[in-house]
């Protein structure tokens, strides 16, 4: 979730999730405070500086990001140094830690999200861990018993539209899953990857959700001979294929959030350029977990703290463009008005998820794209 625009969500976020090959996208000491001991063994929390130190990796998707204001404080409180790596969305974040568990390229994950998450557990590549700063916000999207996975953020995977676009071209907007295979609005939408993309997969679950498994593949079908277009990440799909204000495209349907229209409001302005179709929306949670094996699982614990602390958490409505957990945090301006939360997503049951995901993965890259 990510996601969204933004500034690349995640790396921009300014929508959803963009993503590259693994590659270190920045190196920073990050004052993981909270209340994980680092290097302590007697169960107190050390003070600033008194941490074990040393370098924690974090994998995420490659639309990660928090202030630079926010990293600098840590940097100044805290003797770790945070190595940051992306190989790419959420989907393949995944890939690459099933692919590496027996050697792990990190010692921490975020990104992991709902429509990955039971795939990441069932692989054994998490340690678990409950941290102390999870409340109810926390504990209500839980995955499992155990602690796996610790919930972060939470963003509403929806269609978004161009307004200015529709308005130029005298057209009306579409409004529901049904008018986006209308031949009106032929060669208009670009999607991403189910298999490489979380907002791709979290979108092809909405449509399994709103059609059902005697439906969704008629509905992709229909969209595919009305010209949809595939992009492997959010990234491209937003900010190359998209025609929105922040991007270079011509297609004015994009797969992304439903808080990505307060990022392309220009300053000043009362009416935001874009808006979320949000009878197209699936909720997308995306969580953080301890890889096993890790080099640094003190670390990596305390950096789970870290994502869950006020600080980081007021921060991601603003670097990230998703809901933080923690539903106590005062949201950005024109986030009421310009980001609502869907009121009835479409909803696939978890079990389900992860009994068909693949299945369906496979039926709509042989329906889509063939």
């Amino acid at each position: 979730m990510a996601a969204q625009h933004h500034t690349t969500r995640r790396t921009g976020v300014g929508a959803p999730r963009g993503r590259a090959a693994v590659a270190v996208l920045a190196v920073g000491t990050l004052a993981l405070a909270g209340c994980s001991a680092i290097g302590a063994d007697d169960g107190a929390t050390p003070e600033p500086g008194e941490e074990g130190g040393g370098t924690v990796v974090l994998l995420t998707h490659d639309s990660f990001a928090l202030s630079e204001e926010l990293v600098a404080q840590f940097e100044a409180d805290t003797g770790l140094t945070l190595e940051q790596r992306a190989p790419g969305d959420g989907g393949a974040l995944v890939n690459q830690l099933v692919l590496t568990k027996d050697a792990p390229l990190g010692d921490v994950v975020f990104g992991i999200d709902t429509t990955f998450a039971s795939r990441a557990i069932d692989e054994g590549v998490l340690e678990p861990y409950t941290s102390p700063l999870a409340g109810d916000d926390v504990t209500r999207y839980a995955v499992d018993d155990a602690g796996s996975l610790t919930a972060i953020d939470v963003g509403d995977v929806c269609v978004n539209v161009d307004v200015a676009w529709f308005a130029a071209a005298g057209l009306p907007e579409p409004q529901t899953l049904e008018d986006l295979a209308d031949p009106v609005y032929r060669d208009l939408l670009v999607v991403t990857d189910p298999s490489t993309s979380s907002p791709g997969l979290a979108f092809l679950l909405a449509t399994v959700g709103a059609f059902g498994e005697d439906g969704w593949v008629d509905y992709w079908s229909a969209l595919r001979d009305n010209g949809v277009k595939v992009a492997a990440g959010w990234s491209d799909a937003y900010y190359v294929d998209f025609s929105g204000p922040s991007s270079e495209g011509d297609r004015p349907l994009v797969v992304s959030y439903a808080s990505s229209p307060p990022y392309e409001v220009p300053e000043g302005a009362t009416v935001a350029p874009t808006r979320a179709m949000l009878d197209t929306c699936f909720r997308q949670v995306e969580y953080a977990g301890v890889l096993a094996g890790a080099a640094n699982p003190e670390g990596a614990r305390a950096v789970v703290d870290w994502l869950l602390s006020p600080e980081v958490q007021a921060d991601i409505p603003q670097s990230m463009y998703v809901y933080p957990v923690d539903t106590t945090v005062e949201l950005p301006a024109g986030w009421a008005q310009w980001a609502p939360v869907a009121p009835e997503p479409f909803e696939v049951d978890p079990a389900a998820i992860t009994a068909h995901r693949d299945a369906w993965i496979r039926t709509w890259t042989d329906t889509v794209i063939g």
